[in-house]
């Protein structure tokens, strides 16, 4: 089962994209959009109710039977941590093989995370590389010894949308459409989200 993680504030065809790439080359039969809470990496930023990013997900995913959605991280006080996450999706579906779907960039900054052995001993990793994010898996492995049979490469493609640059546009009145599904951009406009920044 695979495991994206986000704030999905909004959801964009990144993350349908990388989603649907990790589902194929890791022969998955299911992957979680799993609705963060409040980030501990973000702690000043504002994010849109948890009930708007939810439809959202769901407006998102409604065309693909593997994707589902998960709120384990919002039926819990915050910060939310990523092991935390992973051990409470451990308990739910113990029999799962976990992978954890995460970027080159996010990779690289991964021994900065809270309790990283405890991350790659719950979930293998699978990553997509991005061009100009180079881990370094000496230092990797030093940190996490046997992180790197914990490692799977994706070969997804590199979508340059940032949910940060999407609610800029819808701010702007910008257009959404090629960047997001339509029923996600009907939701936005229907529920006026993102008006101001």
């Amino acid at each position: 089962m695979g495991i994206l993680g986000g704030t999905f504030d909004p959801p964009h065809y990144g993350h349908l994209a990388l989603a649907e790439n990790a589902r194929v080359q890791l022969r998955l039969d299911r992957v979680l959009f799993v609705l963060a809470g409040q980030p501990p990496h973000k702690p000043e930023q504002p994010i849109t109710p948890a009930r708007h990013r939810a439809a959202l997900v769901e407006a998102a995913i409604a065309d693909n039977p593997a994707f589902a959605i998960s709120c384990v991280d919002l039926d819990r006080p915050g910060p939310h941590y990523t092991v935390e996450m992973l051990a409470l999706l451990r308990r739910k579906h113990p029999q799962a093989d976990l992978f954890f779907l995460i970027g080159g960039d996010s990779l690289t900054q991964f021994l900065a995370w809270r309790d990283p052995a405890g991350i790659a001993r719950q979930a293998r990793l699978a990553v997509m590389q991005r061009p100009g994010y180079e881990p370094d898996l000496g230092a990797l492995e030093q940190a996490v010894p046997g992180i790197s049979e914990r490692l799977a490469w994706l070969d997804a493609p590199r979508l340059d949308i940032a949910s940060s640059d999407l609610r800029r546009r819808v701010c702007a009145e910008l257009p959404l459409r090629y960047l997001v599904p339509p029923p996600v951009e009907s939701y936005i406009r229907e529920h006026h989200l993102y008006r101001r920044l």
